[in-house]
Parts: C-alpha cells; structure tokens; sequence
C-alpha cells in the first residue's frame, strides 16, 4: 500500500522564506533569492536530501506567484490571507511575543491585553495551524521538522496531533524572557505557547542563558520539559563569505565613499542595526555625545559611522524610534561639529555592501542591545575589520556569552560607562586591539551557518 504522507525527508519552517517575487511593470513575476544561516545551512545537506523549505507569503509579489502557481523547487510558499497574517504577525509575534522576550515594555501603559489582543491570537493561532497542515502534508514518514522562531510557537504542539511519527525540532532566534517578565502574558496564553513548543522532540537555543530562561518558564507554568530535550547552538558568522564579498568592487567603491565623509586619519566607531527597538541606537548616540563631552580631546579625531536601517515602519513605535535616531544624529553634528568635521555619518538606507566597507574600516564596533538573542553585527566586523577592531558589547547580547572575555562590556542602560568604555576602546594600542581581534574573529566563526544547522539536524535525528 502506497503511503500517504509527503515525500520531503527535511523540512524547514520559517515566517520568511528563501526567495521572494515581485510583480514587473510588464505583468512577470520576478524572483530575487535571500541568504543567511537557514538558506546555508539547507544547502550544506545537498539537494538529493528530498528538503523542503515552508514559509510564508509575504508581499503582493509573493501571493501573487502562490495564484500562479509559481514557484522554486524545494520552496512551498503558503498564501495566507493578508490580514490574517497582518494580526498574527506585527499584533502578535512583533508586538507581543517579541516585546516579551526582548522585555520592551512601559509597563505603566503596556501591554493592554484586552478583546482586540484576544482577536489578534486567534489569527495567530490560524496562521500556526496553515503551517502545522502543510508540514504534515509534506512531511515523509519519519522525517525531521525544523520550525523557526517565536513566529510559529505552536506549531510544534499542532503538529504533533496531525504527525506523532515526525521527529519535531524548534529553534528560538530570540532571547527568551525570565519567568517573572514571561508571567506578564495571560495565563492560558503562557501555557498554551509553552506546550506549543514542548510539542517538540527537542529544543534549541542561541546561549544557555535563553535555554535556562524557557526551562524556567516550563517550570513555573507547564510542569517541566516533560520528554523535550534542550540543546544550544551558538550561531556563528560566515567567515568565507564575508571575507570574501567584502573585498569585491562595490565595497572598495563604497570605502572610498566612506572615507571621504569620515576625513583623513580619523578614528572610526562604527554600528550597524536595524533601527528596532531592541539595538539600543539611541543611547548608543548619547554615549557618544557623552564621550565628546568628557574627553573633548576627541573632537575632530573620530567619527560615530552608524547605519540605522529602517525596520518595522509600519508599527507607529518603529516610525517614532527611526525618527528619534535621525533627530540625535543632526543634534550631535549641529552642536559639536567643525566646517571639516562632521561627528556623526549616518545612513539610514539599507546597503550591505556599504556596511561592509564600514565593518572594514572600523577601528571601534558598538553593540549595545538592550537585550539580543545573538547579534550577529558583534561577530561579523572582528571577521572583517582590516586592521582588527576593539569591540565595545553589550552584556544583555547572547554573542557576550561567547565574545565577552576580549571584548569592552558594557550595561547597556549606562551612557556614561559606554562613554568611558569608547574612550578605553580608541585609546587601545593597535598591538592589542589587532590581538583581541584576531581572537573575537576566532571565537565569533567557531559554528558557521551551515554546520549550526546541520549539528541541530543531527541531534534531532540521534
């Protein structure tokens, strides 16, 4: 008898997919291929593996192409309706979910979990249910599910109903909140993301710090792990890649771009972040007026090169932050800069060849997030820094778990430390600050994409 199930043997499961479509002028669908760790790691087990990626329909393009029945090999793209995704999505995951696990609250205003919330989750229960179907529609007997993120909490548990046979893996990209900040959600909302999860074989987590905050949560609200194993996979940055695209054409153009707005023989702090609420852009800036303020010897010697790139523009807070980071910026330049020194070069418009350059030219890299499940940005310029660069970080980013023994740490909350922590990080002999790179670009590549995603599928399987 023929089975019924699925012919895919690997599956992923993401909100955002590898390849999005938009709609040309002539009417043709136009596909343009993403990166990053999953889209390395699916391609480290090779296409005979029978993999399969589903993900979500993000834009007009993408629904677009789902009606015509375009599509890669290896992608299923999943036309939930746009409203629904619209609730589960930004009301749910983004606002919500998100808020919690990076502790972004005015607690004295927010959160507000009234009768709108309660309509919002139920889309997001609806859109956890779309993937939970397709993945068990796909799925082969015995094949191994790797659900991506605080997107799809519940799929994990749904699936578990349709496919007991599957071995079910969840990884978290985020932090994960602490019991006490957790306790904030509605009771049976707690409960009901936490047994969502633990419908997992096994669970995986960027530092042991964010494993032991869920565990801590399993107790307090679900009764333990119960058969869920736990494991922590540190993700690392692509040191092949990176080193290699930051030395082609367009990144030497956009260094001496770079280099004539930062003036000759000055010093670079560099930053490079979305402008999201959890990166911390803003005191970072203060930090930086801070250091002008107390070390004036500076002045005219370094230049604040940060790259604020828009995110989330369609949620009021993510407008107003983006807003409030142009408006320090132009603050800092008016007050202290000089006819042929500019203090502060931001850019806001995404250009990853420009922020390339920037990682090359960095004698300084901050990172200060309020709180960062990993933040890649910390291990990417020590990869690519030329000279080697100090590292200023924040203790709340899970890449402090790993790089913090050579970098600057800082308490994301103290201007006045990052200030002095800046002044510490410029004031470094090149000896040293080459040395320290050398060992932060050591321990930043130690798991690349494609071995993270497959040491997960290993210990899935095993």
């Amino acid at each position: 008898m023929a089975s019924s199930f699925g012919a895919a043997q690997v599956l992923v499961a993401s909100n955002r997919g590898p390849v999005s479509y938009a709609v040309a002028d002539d009417g043709s669908l136009r596909s343009r291929r993403g990166g990053g760790g999953l889209v390395s790691g699916l391609s480290a087990i090779g296409p005979e593996s029978g993999a399969l990626w589903v993900c979500s329909a993000l834009s007009d393009g993408d629904r677009e192409a789902v009606r015509r029945g375009v599509g890669e090999d290896g992608v299923r793209m999943l036309d939930i309706p746009a409203d629904v995704h619209a609730d589960a999505y930004n009301g749910i995951a983004n606002s919500v979910l998100w808020f919690v696990h990076h502790m972004l609250y005015q607690t004295p205003l927010e959160p507000v979990f009234d009768a709108e919330f309660r309509r919002q989750w139920a889309s997001y229960e609806t859109y956890n249910r779309a993937f939970a179907e397709a993945l068990a529609e796909e799925a082969a007997e015995g094949a191994a599910v790797l659900v991506q993120d605080y997107h799809l909490t519940l799929v994990p548990g749904m699936l578990r109903e349709l496919r007991p046979d599957l071995r079910i893996g969840h990884f978290s990209h985020t932090p994960w909140a602490p019991p006490e900040y957790f306790a904030m959600l509605p009771d049976d909302i707690a409960r009901q993301v936490l047994r969502g999860m633990l419908g997992a074989d096994r669970l995986g987590f960027l530092t042991r710090r964010w494993a032991d905050a869920f565990t801590a949560c399993c107790e307090r609200f679900a009764g333990g792990l119960g058969d869920t194993r736990i494991g922590v996979h540190g993700l690392g940055a692509d040191a092949d890649f990176l080193r290699a695209r930051s030395h082609e054409a367009d990144v030497d153009e956009r260094m001496a771009a770079l280099r004539e707005e930062i003036g000759e023989g000055r010093r670079t702090i560099v930053r490079v972040d979305r402008t999201e609420l959890s990166k911390n852009i803003v005191r970072g800036l203060l930090a930086y007026r801070q250091l002008l303020d107390d070390r004036p010897e500076w002045r005219e010697r370094v230049v604040h090169v940060a790259f604020a790139y828009p995110s989330r523009q369609d949620l009021a807070v993510y407008r107003d932050y983006t807003a409030e980071v142009q408006r320090l910026a132009e603050e800092i330049n008016e007050r202290y800069g000089t006819p042929g020194w500019r203090p502060v070069v931001l850019h806001v418009k995404d250009d990853f060849a420009r922020s390339l350059a920037a990682y090359r030219l960095a004698d300084v890299a901050l990172v200060n997030p309020i709180r960062d499940g990993m933040n890649l940005v910390a291990k990417e310029v020590p990869v690519v820094s030329d000279a080697g660069c100090a590292l200023v970080l924040s203790r709340e980013a899970g890449a402090h778990e790993e790089l913090g023994e050579d970098a600057i740490t800082v308490n994301p909350y103290d201007v006045v430390q990052t200030a002095e922590a800046l002044h510490e990080a410029l004031s470094m002999r090149p000896e040293d600050r080459t040395e320290r790179g050398k060992r932060l670009a050591a321990a930043a590549t130690a798991l690349p994409p494609a071995r993270w995603f497959l040491d997960q599928l290993e210990a899935l399987r095993g």
